[in-house]
């Protein structure tokens, strides 16, 4: 799982496998593959870092 943060400052945690796509419309918005929507503070590049960190975590074990 990955930690974001919403709008309102809430933090979350995403399953990376169940994104979808991530768009910055100035916001960054995280859509699923069920197409739930959640709109974040951190930036596309900080989503795609995250999502990259995570998988090598879980592939180098």
């Amino acid at each position: 799982m990955i930690e974001v943060t919403r709008l309102n400052g809430v933090k979350i945690l995403i399953n990376p496998d169940q994104i979808e796509s991530v768009e910055e419309t100035p916001d960054t918005v995280i859509t699923l593959m069920n197409g739930k929507k959640f709109i974040i503070k951190e930036r596309r590049q900080e989503v795609k870092n995250l999502v990259k960190s995570f998988k090598r975590e879980i592939y180098a074990n």
